[in-house]
Order: structure tokens, then C-alpha cells, then sequence
């Protein structure tokens, strides 16, 4: 009994750290210029984007490739410019990353 509780308690460290990481490389790629996680600034909220792409297949990749390239006309009129600051790795973090938002 205490082995499984002393492997929740490092899984969930584990995914807090992640987490933790994930939301600075958030703030260091201005990001944060347009979207929140809670609520729609000039960008959507980013607990939207995950609701609105919740149980979506290859909705990482997509949102990865909105994130380095670009969108229109996916979560209202504005733009989403390309953030060139971000590499396809960083991107493909930050779009698993605003995934697992509730």
C-alpha cells in the first residue's frame, strides 16, 4: 500500500513539473499577448481551444501547426498570426499542453 501511494504522490509531481514547464515556455513565447488560459482576450481562452477540440485526432498536430503557422477564421475573425519564436518541438508542447486544460 505505501509503494502505490509513494507512486501517485512522484506521477503527480511528475505531471505538475511538466505542467509548470509547459506554462513558462507559454509566457516566454508571448503567447500571452493574445490568449489567457480562462478567458478570450484577442485570442480564445486556451480552456476553449481544449474544449472545442476535446477527443479531436491529431488535434496536437493542428494546433502545433496553428501555433507555428497561423490561422483564420477558426475561433472568430481575427487572425492568429505565426509565432516564428516557437520551434515545431516548443509547439507541439504548448498545443499538449493547452490540451490537457479543463
Amino acid at each position: 500500500m505505501p509503494i502505490r501511494y509513494l507512486l501517485a504522490v512522484c506521477c503527480a509531481l511528475a505531471m505538475a513539473q511538466a505542467a509548470q514547464a509547459d506554462e513558462k515556455l507559454m509566457k516566454s513565447k508571448a503567447c500571452l499577448s493574445c490568449h489567457t488560459v480562462e478567458r478570450k482576450v484577442v485570442g480564445p481562452a486556451f480552456k476553449d481551444v481544449a474544449k472545442k477540440r476535446a477527443g479531436e485526432e491529431g488535434a496536437a498536430q493542428l494546433l502545433a501547426q496553428h501555433i507555428r503557422q497561423g490561422s483564420k477564421d477558426v475561433y472568430g475573425k481575427v487572425p492568429m498570426p505565426p509565432n516564428t519564436r516557437v520551434s515545431e518541438e516548443e509547439a507541439l508542447k504548448l498545443a499538449e499542453w493547452i490540451l490537457t486544460l479543463k
